[in-house]
């Protein structure tokens, strides 16, 4: 597994998967629990869905 996740992608996952989670747990959902995904994908630091396009947001070394 390749990096395809840059650093202003990862800060965005965190506070989206963090906000899902909250909003979740405030109307005691479990639609709550998918919010670990973006958190998830952030950690690691790759996306399956990027995969198939060939997108990447990882700066490239010049």
């Amino acid at each position: 597994m390749k990096c395809n996740i840059g650093k202003t992608d990862k800060i965005i996952r965190v506070i989206l998967g963090a906000c899902i989670i909250a909003v979740g747990v405030y109307y005691q959902s479990w639609w709550g629990a998918v919010g670990v995904i973006p958190l998830l994908t952030a950690a690691i630091g790759w996306c399956p869905a990027y995969v198939p396009f060939g997108i990447s947001s990882c700066q490239t070394k010049k």
